[in-house]
Order: C-alpha cells, then sequence, then structure tokens
C-alpha cells in the first residue's frame, strides 16, 4: 500500500487516477500512525510553501522514520521542494531537510512569464532509478514560480530563463517538479520507476 498525504495542497484525484492505471493501490493516511503500514509514501503538491506546515511535528517524524527504514519518498512539485532545507516563499517554515539546499523564485530571465506554465524538455543529467527509460528531450508538463536549486543529487534538470532541478533522487527519496500524472507517458514512466522501487 502506498500513502497519499493529503495535506489540502493540491488535487489529489489526478494524481490517484495516475497511480490506479499503473494498478497501485493508494489510501489516505490520516493521522501519522497510519504511515507505518506503507511501503511507500507520496506527498503531492500545488501552490504556497506555507501549505508544508500541516506536515510539521509527527507528520515529520513519520515520514523520517519511513525514509531511514529504507521506504521509497516521492515528492511532487511542491512535494519537491519540501524535500530541501526551505524555501524562500516561505523561510518560517522548515522544509523536510532531506536534500541540501533551499529552494528560491524564479527570475524570469529574458522576460519569460512566471509562473512557468506548460511543457518543457527535461535534460537527463544522471541515470538513477527514477529516470530510468526517460529520455532527455522527453516533454513534461509544470505549474509553479518556485524551484529547487541544481546540486548533486539533481537526476534532471529544465530550463525557464534558468536552469533548475526538475528531477532529484538520493537513496530512496525522489521528487518531480513536474506532474507526472499530466505528464503523459512521459510521467506515466516516472511513476511506474518509482513503484518498481515499492
Amino acid at each position: 500500500m502506498i500513502a497519499l498525504i493529503d495535506y489540502r495542497a493540491g488535487n489529489l484525484t489526478s494524481v490517484r487516477k495516475a497511480f490506479a492505471t499503473l494498478g497501485a493501490e493508494l489510501y489516505d493516511p490520516l493521522s501519522p500512525r497510519d504511515l507505518e503500514r506503507a511501503r511507500a509514501i507520496v506527498v503531492p503538491g500545488v501552490g504556497h510553501f506555507a501549505a508544508t506546515g500541516a506536515l510539521g511535528g509527527a507528520w515529520t517524524e513519520g515520514i523520517r522514520a519511513h525514509v531511514a527504514a529504507g521506504r521509497p519518498l516521492l515528492g511532487i512539485c511542491l512535494g519537491l521542494q519540501w524535500l530541501f532545507g526551505s524555501s524562500d516563499e516561505a523561510p518560517e517554515f522548515p522544509g523536510l531537510g532531506l536534500l541540501r539546499g533551499s529552494c528560491y523564485r524564479l527570475h524570469g530571465n529574458g522576460g519569460l512569464k512566471i509562473p512557468h506554465v506548460g511543457w518543457n524538455s527535461l535534460s537527463v543529467r544522471r541515470e538513477t532509478p527514477i529516470v530510468r527509460g526517460i529520455a532527455s528531450g522527453s516533454q513534461v508538463y509544470f505549474t509553479h514560480s518556485f524551484v529547487a536549486p541544481v546540486t548533486e543529487d539533481t537526476a534532471a534538470v529544465t530550463e525557464h530563463g534558468e536552469p533548475f532541478a526538475a528531477v532529484v533522487e538520493r537513496g530512496n527519496v525522489a521528487g518531480v517538479q513536474f506532474h507526472p500524472e499530466k505528464s503523459g507517458d512521459v510521467g506515466l514512466q516516472i511513476l511506474r520507476n518509482f513503484l518498481d522501487a515499492v
């Protein structure tokens, strides 16, 4: 069973449908205790980083314990940003801190519009399990204003006036800035890769 975390930051319906297409069974944990039976955890999300404040305290402890036990964790969009230490969008709310760095607002270099909404290509930097079968140049769907920095944990980057982390992975922790549930076959392959680790 895969725990799909609902912290009132996004539409879980499309994420649930995408996993169902792949035959995965998801449940909504009502408390941090409910994470104990999860074989994997998915943290989706759209909107303001402050929404992650709902995942403080016991939720953070439960998710960290899950990761420490070697079980997979996937962050989607805002969920990816929460994997890092902090975000300039709401510096008073700490991230999960499993990946080093702080998220920041896109600069809109070259007069590009922010938020960044639409299809962009991935440039694969490291051949990690989460990007297995994903070719550089593959198109995925984004909608966001804040991004994670390119670090040693970055598996793929995208550019929107500047390069930023589109896919990150360290051990059993992975995240995607785009929405795999809205990214067609490429997005489904990303989710399939995640399920392969479950």
